[in-house]
């Protein structure tokens, strides 16, 4: 049953974004602008960024799409619309199911952010499928974190885009700061094991976020 809820609640935030494909193609075009101004920035000093500019840039881009991507899914929704949901299906599939669609759309604009970012900055990456995964795996994290905190920013009322943004910052630094390292062992081409450690702890983060959001969301949701 619960997996039934949310299977609906996924196709009808894709079914949404797919009626407002605007909102889509801004957030691509905030990605591809900024990698071009990037591009334009180190072009005019006559190279490429050295790799941990390359690394930091990359980051920063993709966790502020990720702050424009995710503030709008529950921020857009009414209260009445929150209210109807609350009669249909139960606060965990709302939950769930805005987490594994905010997951898939950052997984996707992570992915086609490092391909521009390479075709226009270079690809000084060593260790590419480390790199990717640790790219996958601080996209699951950011999802989680930030729809978390958008729906805490929704339920508060007021400016919400303002309030996630306070909220959000001091929780992604800690992850932030795990998924530069990885990528930047990735950079070097050191050995996996210097990153196990990390990865594991971005895991144990992003399993304790989806934890926390399942048992407290129902709570927030009644409040």
């Amino acid at each position: 049953m619960l997996l039934r809820e949310i299977s609906t609640l996924l196709a009808k935030d894709f079914r949404l974004e797919w009626r407002q494909r605007a909102a889509l193609g801004g957030l691509l075009l905030y990605v591809g602008s900024t990698v071009f101004v990037c591009f334009l920035s180190f072009s005019l000093r006559g190279g490429t960024p050295p790799p941990p500019a390359w690394n930091a840039l990359l980051w920063i881009i993709l966790l502020f799409a990720a702050l424009n991507a995710v503030a709008k899914g529950f921020m857009q929704e009414s209260p009445g619309q929150r209210l109807y949901y609350y009669t249909l299906v139960r606060p965990q599939a709302v939950i769930l199911a805005k987490m594994l669609y905010n997951t898939l759309l950052l997984m996707v604009v992570a992915l086609l952010g490092l391909f521009l970012y390479t075709v226009f900055l270079g690809n000084p990456i060593q260790d590419l499928p480390l790199f990717v995964a640790n790219l996958l795996l601080g996209a699951v994290g950011f999802a989680t974190t930030l729809t978390l905190v958008s729906g805490i920013a929704a339920k508060a009322g007021g400016n919400g885009a303002t309030l996630m943004a306070i909220l959000s910052f001091p929780l992604m630094v800690p992850m932030l700061l795990l998924l530069i390292k990885v990528s930047k062992n990735a950079l070097d081409g050191l050995d996996r094991g210097l990153s196990q450690q990390s990865i594991l702890t971005l895991l144990a983060l992003n399993m304790i976020v989806g934890a926390t959001s399942y048992l407290l969301f129902p709570f927030l949701w009644r409040g």
